[in-house]
């Protein structure tokens, strides 16, 4: 249990490193990074070879705690319409509770997102010069293109997704199933970054010209990496557990469930345990159920009244909203609005 909080120490290293309150329900504000020293062995849950690189690349760390958080904010924007809507819990260590205990698609999204989030977080710091061990990219410029020449400051993309591999892996090194799953999930991840690194280009020149163009290696906005997750997520690969004898003892692998289907790639999901459906509370499987959940009346997808609320009906109710209207320009140059308060429709699951 509790394992995407083994994986990384991860509450208490978002405590440890972070420099503003949480709003993940992950505790009260902690001491920022310069006002306290980091001390690796106070991380609950590392494992030997992590907390040997926490000590060696100690100022890289808050850059690891942020790209966790990235991804868990960016697991509950793309599940907000879910039954499960990745959520966490206050006060407790498993911020998930049970619901990462077995090997389910969402388990799978999880350490796919977070994965990415630190391979993410850490090339961006990197790029941003707040750590003197990695920098700007320099293997992918190569010659210039047609009107364009290489400036700025590529992401190093690599790095942060070495240094991803290395934490995030480190624990995944028993011979079962689930491990084999949380390895290929997590590189499935860290792939998506490096599969939309793309060219973002500068012009330069009188009156807007672009006489000059400078462009450089960059990773996308991390909402294209959730959406892309998101999709393979949706279409994860079912797989089936095979045990077999080796020098060192029995050794678990995953084999695709339905030989029918296209084999997965190293850039798609895997799951090997059915979902719960997340209808009803059950404290069990982590779920909280989808009683007086916000569902869309005018749907027929999942964040529809019919399918989130699991067939029970919805109920109804006004709300009242007070809202910026008839705004108008000033010249020059401010903008001056109204105050006004419109009634809407707000639909709930019994």
């Amino acid at each position: 249990s509790q394992r995407i909080i083994e994986w990384f120490g991860l509450e208490r290293t978002l405590r440890s490193f972070s420099s503003k309150p949480l709003s993940l329900a992950l505790g009260q504000q902690y001491s920022s990074l310069g006002s306290q020293p980091i001390l690796c062995g106070s991380i609950p849950g590392l494992v030997p070879k992590q907390l040997r690189f926490c000590r060696n690349y100690i100022e890289i760390m808050p850059s690891v705690a942020e790209g966790v958080k990235l991804g868990i904010q960016e697991c509950q924007h793309q599940f907000r319409g879910r039954r499960w809507n990745c959520t966490t819990i206050d006060d407790s260590l498993a911020i998930f509770g049970p619901v990462l205990d077995k090997a389910t698609r969402e388990s799978a999204f999880v350490h796919a997102i977070a994965s990415a989030g630190v391979a993410f977080a850490v090339t961006r710091s990197c790029a941003e010069g707040t750590s003197t061990i990695c920098g700007c990219d320099s293997h992918h410029k190569g010659p210039p293109g047609d009107g364009w020449k290489w400036g700025g400051c590529s992401e190093d993309a690599d790095f942060g997704v070495l240094v991803s591999r290395e934490f995030a892996d480190a624990r995944e090194n028993r011979p079962d199933a689930r491990s084999a799953m949380n390895r290929h999930n997590n590189e499935a991840g860290r792939t998506t970054i490096l599969d939309h690194m793309h060219l973002k280009c500068k012009c330069h020149g009188l009156s807007g010209s672009c006489e000059v163009k400078t462009c450089w290696w960059a990773q996308p906005d991390f909402r294209a990496i959730g959406d892309y997750l998101k999709d393979k997520y949706d279409s994860a690969s079912e797989m089936v557990v095979e045990k077999h004898r080796e020098s060192r003892g029995w050794v678990e692998t995953l084999r695709a469930k339905y030989a029918l289907f296209k084999p997965p790639t190293e850039r798609d999901l895997v799951y090997y345990e059915n979902s719960p459906n997340f209808c009803e509370p059950n404290p069990e499987t982590g779920s909280f159920g989808t009683r007086d959940r916000t569902c869309n009346v005018t749907s027929h997808g999942i964040d529809g009244c019919d399918l989130l609320c699991c067939g029970r009906g919805h109920n109804t109710r006004t709300e009242k909203r007070k809202e910026k209207c008839h705004c108008i320009f000033h010249w020059c140059c401010y903008v001056s609005c109204q105050e006004c308060i419109r009634v809407y429709d707000v639909h709930t699951c019994k």
